[in-house]
């Protein structure tokens, strides 16, 4: 079996299995309780934390547990809408963003905010100066993300972070759940970032599991009301076992970092550099610094993307159509429809989208089962 989904979701480590049932079976306290068992609990989650912290290069307190990114995107843009509300009701975010921001936005929209939804180029790209141009006295929230999670694109955080440091009222919140372990550290770790969200099952730790960083100082409202868990700001009994497994699965993601994305790069540019010889193949994730190493789209003219990730799927090889979130409702890619591809070649996309366990002998095997199919597909559409 080829697995080659894994922005949509990764495979636990077995490591990181062990951890979780160890603390199912030995800490299984609640972390809130005043007694012995609640202070181990305590413990772990705040060891848990600081690991966190410690490979995120920011503060204990910085770090906010939730159940995933949609969570953490849903908070860090309603909470701060709701907390700044009275100083503007104006948000700025890109054509491209995963589904999560996307109906965040349209959910304040109908709360009496007013979102500018910024183009795109052609490789699905965020123009830093339109951002510029879009700040108005009222707004009070720029949200776009660190890698965009249908084709790779990595936005220019940098620059735009540059923008923002004149308006410093402004909060910045950079979805990050495609950008960890994809060394792009440096660019989702700019001081001016104000929140981060990240989905723990992207990196081989238990689904159900996600983190945001909130820089001190920048006020938002709690999503989720209840106990005064995580500060008094996200209601609910912390999933301890799952916790400590992310912290885990983070620390093993961050080992030889730099390693693991040659290592990816390496396999895309395999794949890319085969399927690009072919005539009816369109390619839109480049295998340069300015896309992620571990995402490849492309389509085959003529060939819906389902009819292509059902016939890789018979040679035990699995893809995707696009996001998983809307693949399932035969959406066509939001970034493609953004970058303005017609909607006939725009139907045909799939993602190959790696990690660091894949291999280039998969690649090969990938490539030769290619083959087979594109002359299959070109007999087909003859």
């Amino acid at each position: 079996m080829i697995y080659f989904d894994n922005s949509a979701t990764t495979k636990m480590d077995p490591s990181v299995l062990q951890t979780y049932d160890a603390v199912c079976q030995n800490i299984w306290g609640n972390s809130s309780s005043l007694h012995s068992w609640g202070e181990k609990a305590f413990n772990l989650l705040e060891q848990s934390r600081k690991q966190i912290a410690d490979l995120m290069d920011c503060y204990p307190d910085e770090i906010y547990f939730t159940s995933g990114g949609t969570e953490s995107d849903n908070w860090a843009i309603k909470g701060t809408a709701m907390e700044k509300r009275p100083y503007g009701k104006h948000i700025i975010t890109s054509s491209v963003e995963h589904a999560a921001v996307m109906n965040s936005m349209k959910h304040l929209e109908k709360m009496g905010f007013d979102v500018t939804y910024l183009p795109v180029d052609d490789e699905g790209r965020v123009s830093p100066e339109d951002v510029r141009k879009a700040i108005r006295k009222d707004t009070i929230l720029v949200s776009i993300m660190a890698i965009n999670n249908e084709i790779g694109t990595i936005q220019p955080i940098e620059e735009i972070a540059e923008i923002l440091n004149d308006y410093p009222k402004i909060h910045f919140h950079v979805d990050s759940v495609q950008a960890i372990g994809k060394g792009v550290e440096k660019l989702i770790r700019n001081p001016r970032v104000d929140f981060l969200a990240f989905s723990g099952h992207k990196f081989h730790a238990p689904r159900g599991t996600g983190f945001m960083y909130k820089k001190r100082g920048r006020m938002v409202q709690p999503l989720i009301d209840g106990g005064g868990q995580e500060k008094n700001l996200r209601g609910g009994t912390e999933n301890l076992p799952a916790i400590a497994g992310m912290a885990k699965a983070l620390r093993l993601l961050m080992e030889d970092e730099d390693q693991k994305v040659a290592h990816q790069r390496a396999i895309k540019d395999r794949i890319y550099q085969h399927i690009s010889q072919f005539d009816k193949v369109h390619i839109f994730s480049k295998n340069d610094e300015t896309f992620a190493p571990h995402i490849l789209c492309f389509t085959i003219d003529g060939v819906r993307g389902e009819s292509i990730v059902h016939a890789f799927e018979k040679y035990d090889i699995y893809i995707s159509t696009t996001s998983a979130c809307s693949s399932r409702k035969g959406d066509i890619a939001g970034t493609l429809a953004a970058m303005k591809v017609p909607e006939k070649i725009a139907t045909s996309a799939v993602r190959v989208s790696l990690d660091e366990h894949n291999t280039l002998e998969e690649a090969d095997e990938f490539n030769r089962v290619f083959d087979k199919l594109y002359e299959e597909f070109k007999m087909i559409n003859s």
